[in-house]
């Protein structure tokens, strides 16, 4: 058995996921960073409301769920945050963790907004999933759901 262990493994090799090899090259480390930095740029793009930011890094297929269990498309989330009753004043990611599955990643973590409603404050502390995929060599986001928390 000793003798067949090398084959075997030589035989199962190509089944184990490239992150293997990419753990020892760093490669997980960079691709994480760099959807760290997707997830931030997507607050900065809700706070100012720029949709052209938000249309290259949400996916055609967008599936969003909101805090509240409203579903949106792409369209009627980017209405959403083109609407004039809503007037961030901050918004931040925190605590995100990345998980990479091949071409797919999985960040969760906790989204915090507030500023103002139809005139009203609110504020909003929300834990999030966001799924990210990769295309080529960008990343984008098809879905993500979020829900209150007061923790």
């Amino acid at each position: 058995m000793r003798k067949l262990f090398p084959v075997l493994l030589l035989l199962a090799a190509p089944l184990f996921n490239t992150q293997i090899f990419n753990a020892q090259s760093g490669l997980p480390d960079a691709e994480k960073s760099r959807i760290l930095a997707l997830e931030n740029a997507w607050d900065q793009a809700a706070h100012q409301k720029d949709i052209p930011a938000l249309k290259m890094l949400l996916g055609p297929d967008l599936i969003y769920v909101d805090f509240d269990g409203k579903l949106m498309d792409k369209a009627s989330y980017l209405a959403s945050v083109q609407s004039q009753t809503l007037q961030p004043e901050r918004i931040v990611s925190e605590s995100m963790n990345v998980h990479l599955h091949g071409a797919v990643a999985v960040v969760n973590g906790v989204y915090r907004e507030n500023g103002a409603k139809n005139g009203k404050p609110y504020t909003l502390r929300e834990r999030f999933t966001d799924t990210w995929v990769r295309q080529q060599d960008s990343w984008i986001c098809v879905a993500s759901h979020s829900t209150l928390t007061n923790e």
